[in-house]
């Protein structure tokens, strides 16, 4: 029992430990201006290898673009969920960037009726990678809150180079050029919801990714992976199942993307040239998760193997 519980102690306090440079990020700070529209980021737990799943940094990243936006106002959450919920009250726009499936940090009875509460009240939702997977339980949730779901039955993900060809006319889409977008990771073939859905981003897919049958019917067919959702409550929401590689912050289509589809959800005009963003790699480069105490807590938070109880 004593090994399970300084398991558990290592886990949590590495887990949530947080680097020099992430520890100068302002979290869960009210905005300055009450009547500036509030938009919040939430950064799931540290995940996966460095350079991919990089949640905090991403956050971090859109949080500084979105201060250069008149009249908006971010506040950044991390560990998927703030300490202080309150930071949710009122806000035009909540992001949710964190794995998905059994990992969801919103899923839990009370949180999820505090999300029901901020769609209630109009706010905007924007999911972005494998947030969009879930339970099949939660499935109906899923298309009725973000507008898609990631399911195991017919959906598909991997990791490759995609070529973004075609844009559409959407306002999420002003000022976006045609884009590849190299060595993300991709989740497709999602169930969408019967209503509400634009398709707005869809692209090839490698062929060798199609491992449900119902995908392998659909070889050559481009797939959607950026939707916007205007939900039966009034509200609206954006999901984007891309930014799984951190490096792919360097793409200005992807910035513009993510950055008009947060105002475009928060009922925000969106700027005919879409919002502007500059960013370099010394940027790109702050806030990395310490992944390296992250594997090393998951380690120690295994159970004892037999051999090893027996000592």
């Amino acid at each position: 029992m004593t090994r399970y519980i300084l398991a558990f102690f290592l886990a949590t306090s590495i887990h949530a430990e947080f680097t020099a440079e992430q520890q100068q990020v302002p979290l869960e700070q009210a905005p300055a201006d009450a009547k500036a529209a509030k938009i919040v980021l939430i950064a799931g737990m540290p995940s996966n290898k460095p350079g991919q799943h990089e949640y905090f940094a991403g956050c971090a990243l859109l949080m500084e673009w979105l201060k250069g936006v008149p009249g908006v106002a971010p506040v950044m959450v991390a560990e998927g969920w703030p300490k202080n919920e309150a930071v949710l009250d009122g806000a035009r726009c909540v992001l949710l960037y964190m794995d998905g499936g059994d990992k969801h940090s919103f899923l839990e009875a009370s949180r999820w009726a505090k999300m029901q509460s901020l769609a209630k009240a109009g706010a905007g939702f924007v999911l972005l990678h494998q947030g969009v997977d879930c339970k099949p339980e939660r499935a109906a949730d899923f298309k009725a809150m973000f507008g898609a779901a990631f399911q195991s039955d017919i959906g598909c993900r991997g990791h490759w180079d995609v070529d973004f060809s075609t844009i559409p006319t959407h306002p999420i889409l002003n000022g976006v050029k045609p884009f590849p977008l190299l060595k993300d990771g991709w989740l497709y073939n999602l169930h969408f919801a019967d209503k509400g859905v634009t398709h707005l981003l869809q692209c090839l897919m490698a062929d060798s990714s199609r491992k449900t049958e119902e995908a392998k019917a659909h070889s050559g067919r481009a797939e959607t992976v950026a939707w916007s959702y205007e939900r039966p409550d009034g509200g609206r929401s954006f999901g984007f199942t891309g930014c799984d590689l951190h490096a792919n912050w360097a793409e200005a289509n992807q910035r513009r993307l993510l950055l008009n589809g947060i105002l475009w959800s928060a009922k925000l005009n969106v700027p005919a040239s879409g919002v502007p963003s500059e960013t370099t790699p010394e940027q790109i480069a702050k806030n990395w998760d310490r992944k390296i105490f992250a594997a090393k807590a998951k380690k120690a938070a295994e159970p004892a193997k037999e051999k090893d109880l027996k000592k």
